[in-house]
């Protein structure tokens, strides 16, 4: 971690939460389903694929979670009836996995059985490492009942990856940002590439459609080059980023003819997302502060 991302981090409880609202504007469409809709308009209008996600981790109760399932409806039906290119995201510990295994599993079917009713798509993301088994496990099960319209995350930085990837359809690959114990995950730089890069090609050898999740320029020229050594045409993969970051490589990316899809989160949730996400992973706290100071430099 360096200096200045170090800095970053320690100011971060002491910015103001009007300052924090500014800087997460550009990462987050908002606090309400109107934003994100008018988000994502916005990016299809440019030939951008979209990922809408709900905030909302941290739930206490089984009410909390049905709250979010129910907004995770809400957002298929507006998906379905405005005629988007979007799909959702859902994280586990939102619909209730810490609450209990069956209580997030019904959440979850509920999600996934209204987005195959409606031709839609649901991702399962990957939190921390304590989630993983439970996650790949709901993952295996939905698609044995006959649920092909749902797909899971890896990340790299874990060094179980490799071993996880045999059998899984339809993956989301990205590096991780949860920063994990060394037994359990690379925390070398140039090792989470490595295994990234393994477990897109043990991936695609399978079969796998693909999402490589990443803005890190080397691993996107991987991908690509993968992709065409595999001979995929371009509804054969996707390539997938954050809202806000490197928008202009996203566009260059759609220009040369691939399948771009942007992560975009709302919610009222917004600034607890945020500050955890800053505080998880230092250097994306500095890569955001980099590129807001290199945005106003060339104003």
């Amino acid at each position: 971690m360096s200096a200045f991302d170090q800095a970053i981090v320690r100011l971060l409880p002491v910015v103001p939460r009007s300052v924090v609202a500014r800087i997460s504007s550009r990462y987050i469409a908002g606090p309400t389903l109107d934003d994100a809709i008018r988000v994502v308009r916005e990016l299809n209008a440019k030939g951008l694929l979209t990922t809408i996600d709900v905030l909302g981790e941290e739930i206490a109760n089984p009410d909390e979670a049905a709250t979010i399932t129910r907004a995770y409806h809400e957002v298929l039906a507006r998906i379905e009836a405005d005629g988007l290119g979007a799909n959702v995201s859902v994280k586990l510990s939102g619909l209730g996995l810490q609450l209990g295994r069956e209580l997030c599993r019904e959440n979850l079917e509920a999600v996934v059985r209204d987005a195959h009713d409606r031709g839609g798509f649901v991702r399962i993301d990957m939190e921390d490492a304590s989630t993983t088994d439970a996650t790949l496990a709901l993952f295996r099960e939905l698609r044995a009942d006959g649920y092909e319209n749902v797909g899971v995350v890896l990340q790299s930085r874990l060094r179980r990856t490799l071993a996880d990837v045999a059998g899984l359809e339809d993956v989301r690959l990205c590096k991780g940002i949860y920063l994990e114990q060394e037994a359990i995950a690379f925390q070398d730089p140039d090792e989470v590439r490595t295994s990234y890069v393994e477990c897109l090609e043990a991936l695609l050898a399978q079969g796998s459609y693909v999402a490589a999740a990443t803005h890190d320029e080397a691993l996107i020229s991987e991908t690509l080059r993968l992709v065409g050594a595999h001979g995929l045409g371009s509804h054969e993969y996707e390539l997938q980023m954050l809202l806000g970051v490197t928008p202009e490589r996203a566009d260059e990316l759609v220009r040369a003819g691939h399948r771009v899809r942007i992560y975009v989160p709302f919610g009222t949730h917004w600034y607890e997302y945020s500050l955890r996400r800053l505080k998880e992973n230092p250097k994306v706290a500095g890569y955001v502060a980099g590129d807001l100071l290199r945005r106003f430099r060339r104003r």
